[in-house]
């Protein structure tokens, strides 16, 4: 097909106009009546898989939650959704509702995620990156999020098609939160997140270590299990805000498992994730007065 070359105000045919540039307007204007209800939208992302990524993303939803805001979780790893397990819905499945696809109810939190569209926790999605953008454009613009405070987007590792198509359609983000933990091999991965990020205009909230050592139930020592203090020096010198360490803790898998977040619980990691928060929320509101 040629390229449109007619101003589409006066293009007689605009009505059933193909022209890909008025395709891109149509999706843009519909994300954007959406997400205009939205007051904040983070990015929750990670080179690397394995890292945390999801946990630390269920966890910023439920303690802004707990906070009293209104919070929302869109799961855009299409091919490996674990936010509805970790938020305990993993059974629902969606409906449509007057306004569009109705979220999943999270005790208060509002949730999209593949894993409500498939037949069980087995099924493979196995679709190429056109799919998987056409299914992101689809959880924003379709699903009648309402009005929010926060929305919280986990997004797959690496920084591929998903991140390219959250960036695209949402060129407000408020920030992205970039998720690593302390040895090297993830650390290079994180470095190249932060300059995905960097490279597309989306402002970083900071960097957070996970896994950073494993606090002792007997004698409270720290045992470096992955090393610490890696993504502290991988901040500096990326010149971007380091939010936080979270240690290792055993309860925090059995409590993803049943559903429960662990910051829901006095656990050994919630301590550590409170303060994370607690910088994010300080760095939203700086570069608000910045702005």
């Amino acid at each position: 097909m040629e390229e449109c070359d007619t101003n589409c105000e006066s293009c007689a045919t605009k009505a059933s106009c193909t022209d890909p540039r008025k395709e891109m307007a149509d999706e843009l204007s519909a994300v954007s009546a959406r997400m205009g209800r939205v007051k904040h939208k983070i990015m929750v992302a990670s080179g690397k898989g394995g890292v945390g990524k999801s946990t630390v993303a269920v966890n910023l939803a439920r303690s802004l939650q707990a906070r009293g805001y209104r919070v929302g979780v869109l799961d855009a790893d299409i091919t490996g959704p674990s936010t509805a397990k970790l938020l305990g819905v993993e059974t629902s499945r969606l409906s449509a509702g007057p306004e569009g696809i109705e979220p999943v109810d999270s005790r208060g939190v509002k949730v999209i995620s593949m894993a409500f569209a498939l037949s069980g926790p087995d099924s493979a999605v196995v679709w190429r990156g056109p799919m998987k953008m056409a299914a992101i454009k689809q959880f924003l613009s379709d699903v009648s999020w309402g009005d929010l405070d926060y929305l919280i987007i986990d997004l797959p590792p690496g920084t591929s098609d998903e991140p390219l198509s959250v960036v695209q359609l949402l060129p407000d983000l408020s920030g992205a939160v970039i998720v690593t933990t302390p040895q090297e091999v993830a650390l290079l991965d994180s470095r190249k997140a932060v300059n995905m990020a960097k490279s597309m205009k989306v402002p970083i909230l900071g960097i957070v270590e996970n896994m950073s050592g494993l606090v002792c139930p007997h004698c409270g020592e720290v045992l470096e299990i992955f090393k610490t203090g890696g993504g502290e020096r991988a901040a500096k010198e990326l010149d971007v805000p380091f939010l936080g360490a979270i240690p290792l803790d055993p309860e925090v898998a059995p409590l993803g498992d049943d559903g429960v977040a662990f910051v829901e619980r006095k656990t050994a990691a919630r301590d550590g994730f409170e303060k994370v928060v607690e910088r994010i929320l300080q760095e939203l509101e700086r570069r608000r007065k910045a702005s």
